[in-house]
């Protein structure tokens, strides 16, 4: 039987009258890359959320690697790497002293980090950069350094929110070979993002609109079936026809 790293069961998110996630269940396999979309505001960031055992669930059930997203939202905390939009990296610290924090709070020892420095470095390509003031970085590189402090730790799942918003497009295609080495790894990522190229590059896709999800599974499968040849011309049609949720 093939192991999940996300499992989800009629995942739902009420904020007082507003319905922000309705019954959202759908399975990742471990190692694969899934790719969540939709417009902004359709519940992809709350969805996220509760996965990260951030944010607790109205109704509905979820397992991340093997673990409930409520009863024991701290371990899953523990085990998962996470990498936002703005990339939350310290401008005033350099590349390594930034890996070195987000290592120390995973609990890494100082041996430990300066193991995990080197071989960051060798693997996000940024060797020479090591010493350099994160602030006097490009997007790309600044991209890359988010990456290594995400995974620092070595989490078997990465969750990536529009990891390459604003980026140029050769780091972009710099950066999805890094995912790819870690996917060929074992590793599971989730990723939001607005590109539809990088969409098809996914194993699995998922439409959410208005907190529902419209469409999940392969994105040449979602294509053959609509009998159209990109998955941005599948994700508009789906966004614009109010059509019936996945179930």
């Amino acid at each position: 039987m093939e192991a999940m790293a996300i499992e989800v069961h009629n995942l739902t998110k009420r904020f007082g009258a507003v319905q922000a996630v309705q019954d959202v269940s759908f399975t990742v396999p471990a190692g694969s890359i899934f790719g969540l979309l939709g417009p902004n505001g359709s519940g992809k960031s709350t969805t996220i959320r509760m996965l990260c055992g951030l944010l607790r669930p109205t109704a509905g059930s979820g397992r991340v690697l093997g673990l409930d997203i409520i009863s024991q939202a701290e371990q899953v905390k523990a085990r998962i790497g996470y990498m936002s939009q703005k990339f939350s990296l310290y401008e005033d610290l350099t590349v390594f002293e930034n890996l070195r924090f987000f290592g120390s709070v995973y609990g890494l020892t100082n041996r430990e980090l300066d193991l995990r420095c080197r071989e960051l470095a060798a693997r996000m390509k940024l060797e020479g950069r090591e010493n350099q003031l994160v602030g006097t970085l490009s997007g790309g590189w600044k991209q890359r350094v988010a990456l290594a402090s995400a995974f620092v730790h070595q989490p078997r799942l990465l969750i990536l929110d529009e990891p390459t918003a604003g980026v140029d497009p050769v780091s972009r295609r710099i950066f999805w070979e890094l995912l790819n080495v870690l996917i060929a790894e074992g590793v599971t990522i989730l990723v939001t993002t607005h590109y539809m190229d990088e969409a098809e590059n996914c194993h699995l896709v998922a439409l959410m609109e208005g907190g529902r999800l419209y469409a999940f599974g392969p994105p040449e499968r979602l294509m053959a079936e609509e009998g159209l040849p990109t998955l941005e011309d599948v994700f508009v049609r789906m966004a614009t026809r109010g059509g019936q949720p996945f179930a």
